[in-house]
């Protein structure tokens, strides 16, 4: 089978342990093959910080053959209490800006801020979700619902679901991730009922035969390297008619010692042989 319809990406947290600059992830995702690169906001504020511009990175990224997929952010916009919420909403204005100035479609809307407490009923999640879509829409960028297994809000496919129909704005797509499908008893399978239309990106990792409520994201693998059925999950993606971004999404200390051009060369292999 041809991966072509799959954009194969890197997330910058697989490389993040090596310290390099993002001008460098952008050099190491471009040689190892890699399509398109999802930096997180952190790593975009660095580079400004010390004398770059959204503007240098967005050609670099270009020029290397790269899309900007999606920016990883963390804008409180579910919370309850008004100030928080005023920044958070605040925070992602800012955040679109800098993915508008990039040319990325993207920007990631987990639900951090009530990750650690149980938050909101999801009707209202809704509400405030499709407020976070408005605001997107100003810039031209959509923030894609993520749901994080390890939280206490919003952490099953089944939730995440809900929200982003109950909002009825058809703009509103999901970032899937199989670490948290697993870590928050999501049957994969529910994929099977999603259309490739609602998915805006899909993280990919691997893990081992933990159990779900004791696995942690730093057990995370290379796709193929654990216990984690993921061809039954990309024919779903396939026959949800999903044709966007794979992103290898990483968080081994064990990686991060290794130097970082040949993980990003091991990521991208593993990703074809799931695919191709």
């Amino acid at each position: 089978m041809n991966h072509s319809a799959f954009t194969l990406c890197l997330n910058t947290s697989t490389i993040s342990g090596q310290k390099l600059s993002l001008v460098e992830m952008i050099r190491v995702a471009s040689v190892a093959g890699y399509r398109a690169i999802e930096p997180w906001v952190r790593e975009l504020d660095q580079h400004v910080q010390t004398g770059g511009s959204l503007r240098d990175i967005g050609k670099q990224a270009s020029d290397a053959g790269l899309q900007i997929a999606n920016l990883i952010g963390f804008a409180e916009w579910i919370v309850d209490e008004p100030d928080r919420r005023q920044n958070g909403l605040d925070e992602a204005r800012r955040n679109f800006a800098q993915a508008a100035e990039l040319g990325c479609p993207f920007v990631a809307a987990p639900p951090f801020g009530c990750h650690d407490r149980p938050g909101p009923p999801l009707d209202v999640i809704a509400e405030r979700y499709a407020e976070l879509l408005a605001v997107g829409a100003s810039f031209g960028v959509t923030p894609v619902l993520e749901f994080w297994g390890f939280s206490q809000t919003l952490f099953t496919l089944a939730q995440a679901s809900h929200v982003i129909i109950q909002n009825g704005n058809p703009a509103a797509k999901l970032l899937l991730d199989p670490y948290h499908l697993y870590r928050g008893g999501s049957d994969p399978a529910g994929l099977s009922h999603l259309n490739g239309q609602s998915i805006g990106v899909v993280h990919m990792n691997d893990f081992p035969a933990i159990p779900r409520q004791k696995i942690t994201d730093a057990d995370r693998v290379y796709p193929g390297r654990g216990s984690c059925d993921l061809r039954t999950l990309i024919s779903n993606l396939r026959a949800a008619g999903y044709v966007g971004v794979l992103s290898l999404e990483l968080f081994s200390e064990a990686l991060w010692k290794q130097d970082a051009q040949e993980v990003a060369r091991q990521g991208i292999r593993s990703l074809q042989e799931l695919v191709g």
